[in-house]
């Protein structure tokens, strides 16, 4: 099984795998934050409420959001990240 992985992780396009990932998953993180105000001041009681279980779960719901959000295209954050992180790395070697 990990003769099986040591092409990918020896691969040259590996760390920019890498990168795209940590990047992307920092952009979900940013959305996710950026959201939460969005839905602090929602009442969950009513005949279509979930009561206390909404409430519960909805930091879940909106790190799903965000997630779906990046793996849509997102805002563009994520783009950002990796050409930063790139440059980091150039300026390294």
């Amino acid at each position: 099984m990990i003769d099986a992985l040591a092409p990918q992780i020896n691969s040259p396009q590996a760390p920019t795998a890498r990168m795209r990932e940590t990047a992307e998953a920092f952009e979900a993180s940013f959305l996710a934050q950026m959201l939460k105000p969005m839905f602090e001041g929602l009442k969950t009681d009513g005949m279509f409420g979930g009561g206390q279980g909404e409430e519960t779960w909805r930091s879940f719901m909106i790190e799903a959001m965000a997630k779906q959000t990046v793996k849509a295209g997102g805002i563009g954050l994520a783009d950002q990240v990796v050409a930063q992180m790139l440059k980091m790395q150039e300026q390294s070697q």
